[in-house]
């Protein structure tokens, strides 16, 4: 028997628009661990008690930092294009009074994303990172929960991220909007 090998570009994809026509007629439930990469539904990795922890902590401390000038978005949805309707664990985005009930934050609104893995790492670098590079976000963070590090991800152009910067548990950086990050407060657990 021949066997068929079907390329990912040869499969169907779905626009946002019918996306969300799926939700809408409960045909993808509204509480489903979905979203739509490249226009294909994929599923989510599932939410773990650290993985919990420290989306919970960074919503936290986010909004004591940025409140009063962006909007701190919890596993909700962006739009990247009429294909591609990724929920990143946080998305930094720009303040607006209707908090984006007209339409959902587009990559001319976000500051940046952070995606925080630990069965989902390898989608997140070879998946994520690309998705939000091809679009202009000029920041990215990746937590490794198994290494306890945070990929920094900066510079993007050609669906890649130019720079990419490790940091452990002992280091901190310096970010322009909240100053000192250091690596350790990532992990509340420890």
């Amino acid at each position: 028997m021949k066997q068929t090998t079907v390329a990912l570009t040869d499969l169907y994809k779905w626009t946002v628009s019918e996306f969300q026509q799926m939700v809408t007629a409960g045909i993808i439930e509204e509480d489903a661990h979905v979203e739509l990469l490249h226009g294909q539904i994929v599923q989510m990795s599932p939410v773990g008690k650290f993985h919990a922890a420290c989306v919970s902590f960074l919503n936290d401390w986010l909004g004591q930092q940025l409140r009063s000038d962006f909007i701190i978005r919890v596993q909700d949805p962006i739009k990247m294009d009429d294909h591609s309707e990724p929920e990143p664990d946080i998305a930094v985005v720009k303040r607006r009074a209707d908090f984006y009930a007209s339409h959902l934050p587009g990559p001319d609104d976000i500051e940046f994303l952070i995606e925080v893995a630990d069965s989902s790492l390898q989608k997140d670098q070879e998946v994520k990172a690309p998705l939000y590079a091809r679009f202009g976000i000029k920041e990215f963070w990746l937590v490794d929960l198994s290494k306890q590090t945070l990929h920094h991800y900066t510079m993007p152009a050609n669906d890649a991220y130019q720079q990419c910067k490790t940091f452990t548990l002992n280091d901190q950086f310096e970010h322009p909007l909240l100053g000192i990050v250091v690596i350790s407060k990532l992990f509340p657990w420890l």
